[in-house]
């Protein structure tokens, strides 16, 4: 595990809420590489246990849902850390039923921090997305509400420490844009792109899953830790998929169907309010929470943003196909 010089976790128990999903397949194979003593799987998804118990057999499965609190005390029962995956997070489905979003993605977070610091979890980290900021859409406002959560624990006296990690879009998870432009491309169909200038970010679950460690291991309790990553627009990616994937090469059909109800043309992973109390290293910026008073302003430009629209922009197709690769092999991993 690449961010393993920060925190050992051999012997520690760890408990994963949506250990089913991308984020947790990957990590909790991680951590078994590490010597963990325990890996617990939590989810709401029998048919994704019951498959990942047939390659995984020696972690601990336990069917729950983070809307039920007495479930999630019984989850963390001698559990040392917490990553908290859970979540529903397709921006179509949260719009059309908010409320739903609202009972796993607030409610749910909250039971899950309340079910941690009752029984003395050392670290919980919370994932979050670029959605969070500023956000648009039911998804992105339910999960700003979770960073809020999450980080104003910490301004108690508690023994656990409580943080989040931002994401922007994971290579080659469930229900990205990759996997669905294989799917198209297998059957012979068009590429439905949504708006060619639109840009999102790109990271690896590698590159995921190293954030999520090192936030475990440097979380004083309330940050937020944003991992750097270059972006692409969504036209760049489509030419580089039917290049590398199908029979037809560019002549591969694209449509154009415009945004989404809910969809940013660009996406930021720290506004311009965070920026002034965030620490910007090579690849990580930390964001202090606005009840720790912190000088981090000095030289930073009033009105900065981090944006898919401003970072390091990936736009060759030899340069995104080796990143399409990479993420094609981690999903085949899944």
């Amino acid at each position: 595990m690449s961010g393993q010089r920060f925190l050992d976790f051999a012997d520690a128990r760890v408990l994963i809420t949506g250990g089913t999903g991308s984020f947790g397949c990957r990590f909790a194979a991680q951590l078994r590489e590490s010597g963990a003593r325990e890996v617990r799987i939590f989810s709401r998804d029998e048919k994704k246990q019951f498959e990942m118990r047939m390659s995984s057999p020696d972690f601990t499965y336990m069917v729950g849902d983070v809307r039920d609190r007495s479930r999630l005390k019984s989850a963390m029962r001698s559990i040392d850390y917490v990553f908290h995956a859970a979540a529903l997070k397709q921006v179509p489905s949260c719009e059309e039923a908010p409320f739903e979003a609202v009972k796993t993605n607030v409610v749910g977070s909250q039971n899950v921090c309340e079910a941690a610091i009752e029984s003395g979890v050392k670290v919980l980290v919370a994932l979050s997305t670029d959605k969070a900021v500023k956000p648009v859409n039911a998804m992105g406002m339910t999960k700003a509400l979770m960073e809020k959560i999450v980080c104003s624990y910490n301004s108690g006296q508690y023994q656990t420490r409580l943080c989040c990690v931002r994401y922007g879009n994971v290579m080659g998870s469930r229900g990205s844009v990759i996997p669905m432009f294989r799917s198209l491309i297998s059957r012979g169909e068009p590429l439905i792109v949504t708006v060619p200038s639109m840009t999102r970010f790109l990271m690896s679950l590698d590159e995921s899953v190293d954030l999520v460690v090192r936030a475990m291991a440097r979380a004083r309790g309330g940050e937020i830790f944003v991992r750097k990553a270059p972006a692409c627009t969504i036209m760049d990616l489509a030419d580089a998929m039917r290049i590398k994937y199908s029979p037809r090469g560019i002549d591969h059909k694209i449509v154009v169907c415009g945004s989404r109800p809910g969809e940013k043309l660009h996406e930021t992973l720290v506004n311009e309010y965070e920026m002034l109390r965030a620490h910007e290293g090579d690849t990580y910026f930390t964001i202090e929470p606005e009840y720790r008073p912190v000088d981090t302003s000095a030289g930073v430009e009033l009105g900065a943003e981090y944006t898919s629209e401003n970072t390091r922009r990936i736009s060759s197709v030899e340069d995104l196909g080796s990143m399409i690769e990479s993420a094609v092999s981690s999903e085949s991993l899944l």
